[in-house]
C-alpha cells in the first residue's frame, strides 16, 4: 500500500490562532510552498521546512505537524478520487 506525508498545516494555524501568511513570516517559508502543502497540492516535503515551522511555533514533536497515512485507491480512480486513511 503507498504512503504519503500529510503536513496539518490548517491544523497549526488554527491552534495557534495564526494564518498562514503569518506562519510564513515567522518560518521564514514561502507563502505559496506553505499553501501548497496545506492543500496537499506538494508531492514533496522539504524537511528544512518543516523544522522551521517546529522551530517558529516551538513545537517539539514532529508528529503534531505530519502524518503518514495509507493511499488507498478506489475504483473511481480514473476520476482522480482518493481515499487517505490515516495510519
Amino acid at each position: 500500500m503507498a504512503k504519503k506525508i500529510v503536513v496539518k498545516i490548517s491544523n497549526l494555524t488554527k491552534q495557534h490562532k495564526i494564518s498562514l501568511r503569518e506562519l510564513s513570516r515567522l518560518s521564514d517559508v514561502r507563502h505559496a510552498a506553505l499553501s501548497e502543502l496545506s492543500n496537499g497540492k506538494r508531492e514533496n516535503v522539504n524537511f528544512s521546512h518543516i523544522v522551521r515551522i517546529a522551530e517558529a511555533l516551538s513545537i517539539e514533536d514532529i508528529r503534531e505537524i505530519i502524518d503518514l497515512v495509507d493511499v488507498v485507491e478506489n475504483d473511481d480512480s480514473e476520476l482522480g478520487l482518493n481515499e487517505r486513511k490515516k495510519t
